[in-house]
């Protein structure tokens, strides 16, 4: 019965830190994503003459982090 118990308790822990790593995952990977991808895909953008299509993507990254600090 203690056995039972103690691996209950043991997945429900082991569950409430799973979901934990994911969550902390994900804001790593979405910090990551607008500090170091997104730069470096305009700047491509810019050194390889497509100006036109760099422009639109700052302008919507500009407004995204505007509107999720609002």
């Amino acid at each position: 019965m203690f056995t039972i118990l103690s691996l209950v308790l043991f997945m429900m822990v082991f569950g409430k830190l799973l979901i934990f790593a994911i969550k902390v995952g994900w804001g790593i990977l979405k910090i990551a994503t607008y500090l170091i991808f997104l730069p470096v895909l305009v700047l491509m953008l810019i050194f390889g003459g497509m100006f036109y299509i760099a422009l639109p993507v700052m302008l919507i990254a500009g407004i995204t982090g505007l509107a999720a600090r609002a």
